[in-house]
């Protein structure tokens, strides 16, 4: 047989003959590259995470910053799917079945067909690993759920044991006098800043009695009592704004990493169709 050119015609010029019907799917071929991308994607995710864990810290001024952990995770996950993928792709396009006489540009699709799905193959199963693995965690996540939607009737507007009707009721059974003894006056105070939590504000009524409470309870003078309920609702409303601050930046840790997950599997899929692309190439070379 004539040696075929790459304008997909052979040397002495005859044309080359049609391809057989067959599928032209070398599906051992894909599968074998897409478990060796697979496995290859979860040992760098697990070492990935075993170094990130160990470069971040709960406490301040010690571990790397958001930004740097966003940044590296974002390095991490192209490395990982540039190895994964292009290791995966160029098994599959060099233990795929050779065709004989298809055009060449007919082969250069086929390979880069056969990376893409080894691609695509090894992603649904890393994602189907990394689902089964956190299974137990969504699972509990579900009953917590289910207990909660339980004793939503408990904690309803119109339960007796919601924070707006328990502070309403504690507004109705407040003494004129603050400086009457009380068995524990800490429940009823928890009740006015769990309602001031819930709307955002607290009345000035509340304010007049608990610098009264306060100056009842310590015997200070109610200049100073109300300066210690100001104080304290200001030490709140700051760690309430400082809890939203950290639960934004999270947020936006969360979307960048997302971003970079979609860039960084992209990515594979690019480096996959043309490692199979290069290792068909690198096959036919090779009979």
């Amino acid at each position: 047989m004539a040696e075929q050119t790459m304008g997909g015609r052979y040397a002495d010029g005859a044309a080359a003959p049609s391809s057989p019907s067959t599928s032209a799917t070398s599906w051992p071929a894909i599968i074998a590259g897409a478990f060796v991308a697979t496995a290859v994607s979860l040992i760098l995710l697990t070492l990935g995470s075993g170094l990130g864990f160990s470069s971040i810290s709960p406490w301040p001024s010690r571990g790397v910053s958001g930004t740097t952990f966003a940044v590296t995770a974002a390095i991490w996950l192209i490395l990982t799917q540039w190895v994964a993928a292009g290791l995966g792709g160029y098994l599959a396009g060099r233990l795929r079945t050779r065709w004989i006489g298809t055009h060449t540009h007919e082969v250069f699709f086929r390979d880069t067909a056969h990376g893409l799905i080894t691609w695509a193959v090894a992603s649904v199963v890393v994602a189907a690993t990394i689902a089964s693995s956190i299974g137990a965690a969504g699972h509990a996540v579900g009953v917590a759920g289910r207990v909660a939607a339980e004793g939503a009737s408990a904690t309803s507007p119109a339960s007796p044991t919601s924070p707006g009707v328990v502070y309403d009721i504690d507004r109705l059974l407040r003494p004129a006098d603050p400086g009457a003894p009380l068995a524990n006056p800490q429940p009823e105070v928890a009740h006015i800043i769990a309602n001031a939590a819930l709307t955002g504000d607290v009345p000035d009524g509340d304010r007049a009695y608990l610098a009264q409470l306060v100056a009842a309870r310590t015997g200070v003078t109610l200049e100073d009592a109300q300066k210690r309920v100001d104080s304290f609702f200001s030490d709140v409303k700051d760690a309430e704004t400082k809890a939203k601050v950290t639960a934004d930046a999270a947020r936006k840790v969360a979307a960048k990493a997302s971003i970079y997950l979609a860039l960084s599997m992209l990515i594979g899929a690019f480096i996959a169709s043309v490692s199979a692309a290069l290792g068909g190439r690198l096959r036919d070379e090779h009979p």
